[in-house]
């Protein structure tokens, strides 16, 4: 019995690390850490050898093969990932219902969660289907002076030039797409879950899918806890290891034993549970990091944008701060009178490096209430912008 807890620990802790470094690796706050080099290796190392491996058994025809499968499923519009969510889904609720239903109603639940949790699932296909086929906002030789005057440009990280593959202006905070082969307004980024961009029309409802999400594994999770403690209750459980084994009433003494008597009894339901509370953690993460760069009015895109241009003006003033001290030491050494300065002093001197700033000057950012209404009505669907362009027209 031992045996069979301590692998369904590994299982879950092992899932745990996979997931957690596949999806959240790149994240500032894993940087120079395990996770950073595992998501690393999951990402490119392991293709890599892989694709080693086949060369070198196979030969080039089965490098070749297995290339022109990933830019299949990498480099252009594919369902490959639209299918796996929805077996995720599927799959997760079949089991869900098929261990747990039977216990429903039962001492924490009603049997009304037969149908919420049902209800509840709709919902996220529901805005999962809206994310992936809604316009996340086309720019078109049609529409494109529309969003000239939706998104000016900030003459910072963007300027006024052409697509080179659409041939017409780019309008700012706009991208081309290689996989989608099109320009979408307020690109964000292009999510292989979706098989779709996610724009200016279709941000709001990406973040209602993480949302709905998170509280849809919360909730499976909350619910499973509930069935399992009911199943304790109804059971017994606790008075049986008290009265008849001697174990002593308290948390501690007793925590060991019910824990064991679940996962010997319940193992696929606890399986389950962990399974969406890593899920649940992960969508809270994603969630947060997309409604923080929403409250900005930033895109996921502009963000590696403005960090190049903050680097770049960090690395222009940090130059000249080292002119400006190489200059004063020559004025020093040419014979100019200067203040003595004791050695104390001079050693817990501030380099000037240290007091070089750079500020971000986002102009996009009007306040958080008008960031979050521009997610909610995008800038080119108002009716004032429509008329404001007639009357200039």
């Amino acid at each position: 019995m031992m045996g069979v807890e301590w692998v369904l620990v590994c299982h879950g802790l092992l899932t745990a690390l996979v997931v957690v470094s596949f999806l959240c690796g790149r994240w500032p706050i894993f940087e120079g850490t395990f996770i950073q080099r595992f998501h690393f290796f999951l990402t490119f190392g392991f293709y890599d050898y892989f694709l080693r491996f086949v060369g070198a058994v196979f030969g080039a025809k089965g490098a070749d093969a297995i290339l022109s499968v990933e830019k299949f499923c990498c480099d252009r519009p594919n369902p490959l990932l639209q299918i796996i969510y929805l077996a995720i889904l599927s799959s997760t609720y079949y089991f869900i219902a098929k261990s747990c239903f039977a216990y429903i109603p039962g001492y924490y639940l009603g049997d009304f969660h037969r149908y919420t949790s049902f209800l509840a699932v709709a919902v996220g296909i529901v805005l999962f289907l809206l994310t992936s086929f809604s316009d996340p906002g086309t720019v078109k030789a049609q529409n494109v002076s529309h969003y000239l005057s939706a998104y000016p440009y900030d003459n910072i990280i963007y300027e006024e030039k052409e697509c080179s593959t659409c041939k017409i202006l780019k309008p700012a905070r706009s991208k081309h797409c290689s996989i989608c082969d099109r320009c979408v307004a307020r690109f964000d980024h292009h999510c292989g879950w979706m098989n779709n961009c996610i724009g200016e029309k279709n941000t709001r409802y990406f973040m209602a899918f993480l949302l709905w999400h998170f509280l849809l594994c919360l909730y499976g999770t909350v619910a499973i806890g509930l069935v399992l403690a009911g199943r304790l209750k109804e059971l017994r459980v606790v008075s049986i290891l008290t009265v008849y084994y001697g174990v002593e009433n308290s948390f501690l003494d007793l925590a060991p034993h019910v824990v064991q008597w679940l996962l010997g009894s319940y193992n696929t339901q606890i399986l389950l549970m962990v399974f969406l509370a890593i899920v649940s953690m992960l969508l809270a993460g994603f969630f947060c990091y997309h409604a923080q760069l929403c409250l900005s009015n930033t895109t996921t895109n502009e963000t590696y944008k403005w960090q190049d241009y903050m680097d770049w003006q960090r690395k222009l003033k940090e130059a000249q701060a080292s002119t400006e001290a190489l200059k004063q030491s020559i004025n020093g050494m040419t014979g100019e009178k200067r203040p003595v300065v004791s050695k104390w002093r001079s050693f817990f001197r501030r380099s000037p490096l240290e007091d070089v700033v750079v500020v971000k000057n986002n102009i996009y950012d009007k306040g958080f209430i008008h960031n979050i209404w521009e997610v909610i009505s995008p800038l080119s669907t108002r009716r004032t912008l429509t008329q404001a362009k007639l009357k200039s027209s």
